[in-house]
């Protein structure tokens, strides 16, 4: 990959931004004690998700939210709205996490370094907002629809800023380079899954959860092999 190839990163596009919510389900213009019990809506499922023991419900979030039923109604119309507009500032911050680390062009001399530390950094954020994602997974894998949309999505930008640091053409859907960024980053995704799931890990050999470092040096190897390989490929003119 050429250095000409590298300001093409910073333009792929970023993360979806937030967008403002102006109205409720009921189309009422939202003022501020509606803003408000939106967020408070947000924050008891936020707060709901960070602890382990407590069951995720839209009758749980009216509880937590000191709210009846009918108005929290108002506001998502199921699970799946609530737990979109949980993820959206979630996923806002992934520019920061993880993106911003894949958007420089990684040379050939440091593709181990920078391949651990994007691997750490995504790892990072997954184990931040662990229960979240995990659920967002599972629905969207029991064919919850809108949660397969967001979670495929989310993967878009990472996908192509894979095969810009291939040395490929991210505006290619077809190409070859872009079936091994897709591949690449299905590993890289399902193994921070497996990383970021102690009572997964906890069944693996002999019972012992393991260290993340366990998943994420292989995993950073995996990266740097498939980009130092595929831009080779690409330098012989074995991939069209």
């Amino acid at each position: 990959m050429t250095s000409e190839a590298t300001p093409a990163l910073s333009e792929l596009p970023a993360a979806a931004a937030i967008h403002p919510v102006s109205h409720n389900l009921n189309g009422q213009r939202l003022g501020r004690k509606g803003r408000d019990t939106r967020e408070r809506i947000l924050a008891a499922c936020t707060e709901l998700l960070a602890d382990p023991e407590e069951v995720l419900t839209m009758s749980a979030v009216a509880r937590r939210a000191s709210l009846g039923m009918t108005s929290l109604y108002n506001y998502f119309a199921d699970l799946t709205e609530l737990l979109l507009a949980v993820l959206e500032p979630v996923m806002a911050t992934a520019e920061e996490s993880f993106l911003g680390i894949l958007r420089e062009h990684w040379p050939d001399t440091e593709l181990g370094t920078r391949s651990r530390a994007f691997i750490d950094a995504y790892h990072g954020f997954w184990a931040r907002h662990s229960r979240l994602l995990h659920l967002r997974n599972t629905m969207a894998d029991s064919n919850d629809h809108r949660l397969m949309i967001q979670r495929v999505l989310s993967t878009q930008p990472l996908i192509a800023l894979f095969v810009a640091q291939m040395g490929g053409d991210a505006d290619d859907m077809q190409s070859p380079v872009r079936g091994l960024a897709t591949v690449l980053m299905t590993g890289i995704e399902r193994t921070v899954t497996v990383a970021t799931d102690t009572g997964l890990t906890s069944l693996f050999g002999d019972g012992q959860r393991r260290s993340k470092d366990h998943y994420l040096v292989p995993a950073s190897r995996m990266i740097e092999l498939m980009l130092a390989d595929t831009r080779a490929r690409l330098a012989q003119g074995e991939l069209g």
